[in-house]
């Protein structure tokens, strides 16, 4: 007989994540560029970073956040701009604070190109499996079950679970269970952190009717192309985007409405089915409905799913409805009259953790080295998910080499709202980035993020040395032509055709071009076409768009983002002044019982997050800084 040698199917590792996600890509990248040994766990190794709802990155405040990402070293920004169809600045009316880009994407090109980065990623290892277990030794995590019966051992393990634990899709009576459609759900990590002391509730989303192109009248909606000159996400330009794909906009009606109405009755949200809290900010189609009575129309948009297929995504068409209903009303809609469907919206309800059980590093205050992120969090978005994966992966490689943890701010990055939100505050919906969630959101401008967060991904080892001299150089570049502006002047003879043109009021002598750039009627292109000096200086230099841009805004909005700092600098002192974790606030009876009940809860880290913290007041502050000496 032969004698067959029993090998050691899996090394220990320093780092598993479990799941492929937006969250658990970045994730497994930023800790394996940083030098751990990481497992990267998936039920499929074909969905790597899906684009299971629309096929899209960043929006408002969410363009911001891929930024942020690609400042500080992570893949998102990058994937994104090699595989975008479309690409447009939203807000660009507005001030520069709520300019936010945003990119139609190949959902197919999207994640190859995900899958193909993170292959080319030094230390990182793969297994197409599904994680049911935990393995906990004294309060510290050590490892994995999968459901083919390995244990796979480890110092910190990320959980980036998404829709899938315990997932239910439902699609008007029918119910079945599975972490999107086609895949199946994960049980069984629920009930064991459950067992562990962690609390969990659950949470809803959807998403609509994916449409066959070839029957879908384009004549009867309105064209949205891309911008005239495309922009990117990633601070690492690569080549422009040449061709663009248009996506549509068509309307609901009345009629759409009524037909909708008819399968009310066997919706699973209203007939009580579904117990998890839907988004708000992107409720389905019949929610809108029963939510806006009044409203006898609402907008849609129809998005192409990449360059060569002929499949489309019906943004805001998003439905638990029976199936056959969802085509009926679909059929009464401007352009969808003949349309048929590859498959039939549904809403999906699983299983997430209440974010309040997170310290800033994501890692759970409960398990030592359990990290957390993504919409097990309550989150939704490919975007809030990414940057958690980026700081649970940053965080975990930093915890076990034993350096210091690594926070965002919220002064200084739109990711540390995000994570001071949810730890702070907790979820009752699933959260979304919106610009108004930043306090300082003039600071935190998607222009100016490799400004604010390159040096520390440099400083982390995310960022090499010809990275951060791409932002020196900028910066430098910036701060030249903002001195030169505030120096060179322009004769009335030069600009006042311009400013008649522009509807404000001719000048009489020469004046400062960054005088004129404070008039909100001019921009900086405007004084480039009518100053000589400006334009040799241009040339002269070689300063790109970008440059132009930030300059601009340095100039134009100087007096906000000076006030922005100042007020920055002064919350920033209460996040100095630490609160011991161990701190017995319910012996202060001096603290309203809501506030006892909450810091007892939460635990924050500082006088500052205390103050964030719903239910605690301005005097429940001060009696806290009263006791510690402040």
């Amino acid at each position: 007989m032969f004698h067959v040698e029993q090998i050691e199917m899996f090394e220990h590792y320093d780092i598993i994540v479990v799941g492929a996600g937006h969250s658990g890509s970045e994730a497994a990248a930023a800790a394996a560029n940083l030098g751990s040994k990481v497992l990267l766990v998936t039920m499929n190794m074909s969905s790597i970073a899906q684009m299971s709802c629309n096929p899209a990155m960043g929006g408002i405040a969410k363009g911001q956040i891929v930024r942020e990402i690609d400042a500080l070293g992570g893949y998102s920004g990058l994937i994104t701009d090699k595989t975008m169809i479309q690409f447009r600045m939203l807000n660009k009316s507005k001030g520069p604070a709520m300019w936010s880009p945003r990119a139609q994407s190949d959902r197919v090109l999207f994640s190859s190109e995900w899958r193909s980065m993170l292959e080319q990623t030094t230390n990182l290892d793969f297994w197409q499996d599904m994680v049911i277990g935990v393995i906990v030794k004294d309060r510290r995590i050590t490892g994995v079950k999968t459901s083919m019966g390995h244990t796979i051992y480890s110092k910190a393990v990320i959980l980036t679970n998404g829709t899938f634990l315990n997932g239910k899709i439902h699609i008007g009576k029918k119910q079945f269970g599975g972490g999107r459609i086609g895949d199946p759900a994960s049980n069984g990590i629920t009930e064991e952190l459950l067992e562990l002391g962690f609390e969990t509730d659950r949470m809803k989303t959807g998403t609509p009717v994916r449409v066959d192109g070839r029957t879908i009248d384009f004549s009867k909606m309105e064209e949205q192309t891309g911008d005239e000159n495309p922009g990117h996400f990633s601070y690492l330009k690569k080549d422009k985007l040449t061709k663009q794909r248009s996506c549509w906009i068509t309307y609901t009606s009345t009629k759409v409405h009524e037909v909708l109405k008819l399968g009310f009755d066997d919706s699973p949200m209203f007939a009580g089915r579904i117990e998890g809290i839907g988004p708000r900010y992107c409720p389905s189609i019949e929610d809108k409905i029963e939510r806006f009575s009044d409203k006898t129309s609402h907008q849609l948009f129809v998005e192409p799913e990449g360059w060569n297929t002929i499949e489309y995504y019906v943004n805001g068409f998003s439905s638990s409805l029976p199936d056959h209903i969802q085509v009926k009303a679909l059929r009464k809609i401007a352009g969808f009259e003949n349309a048929k469907i590859f498959r039939p919206g549904y809403a999906i309800e699983y299983d997430y953790f209440p974010p309040t059980q997170l310290k800033y590093t994501l890692e759970t205050k409960l398990i030592e080295n359990l990290y957390f992120a993504g919409q097990i969090n309550g989150t939704t978005g490919y975007e809030e998910a990414a940057a958690q994966g980026l700081m649970a992966g940053i965080n975990a490689h930093l915890k076990l080499l034993e350096k210091p943890e690594f926070i965002l701010n919220r002064h200084e990055a739109y990711i540390g709202v995000l994570i001071d939100d949810l730890i702070t505050k907790g979820v009752d919906e699933p959260y979304r980035m919106f610009t108004s969630r930043a306090e300082y959101r003039i600071l935190l401008r998607q222009d100016n993020a490799d400004v604010r967060l390159t040096p520390k991904a440099f400083e982390l080892g995310l960022a090499d040395e010809t990275r951060l001299n791409l932002v020196k150089n900028k910066t430098r570049k910036v701060n030249q032509l903002v001195a030169f502006l505030k120096q060179e002047s322009i004769s009335p003879e030069e600009i006042n055709a311009t400013l008649l043109e522009s509807e404000t009021s001719p000048l009489k002598q020469k004046t400062k071009l960054a005088s004129l750039l404070l008039r909100p009627q001019l921009n900086i292109g405007q004084l480039v076409q009518n100053s000589s000096i400006l334009t040799n200086y241009l040339h002269k230099h070689k300063l790109d768009e970008d440059v132009l841009e930030e300059a601009e805004i340095l100039v134009k909005y100087d007096g906000y983002i000076s006030k922005e700092k100042e007020m920055a600098d002064k919350m920033s002192r209460l996040d100095d002044i630490p609160l011991k974790d161990e701190f017995d606030y319910q012996r202060l009876q001096s603290l309203s019982f809501e506030a006892r009940e909450k810091l007892s809860k939460i635990r924050p880290k500082t006088i500052g997050q205390a103050s964030r913290i719903s239910g605690v007041s301005p005097s429940d502050i001060n009696v806290l800084a009263v006791f510690i000496g402040r």
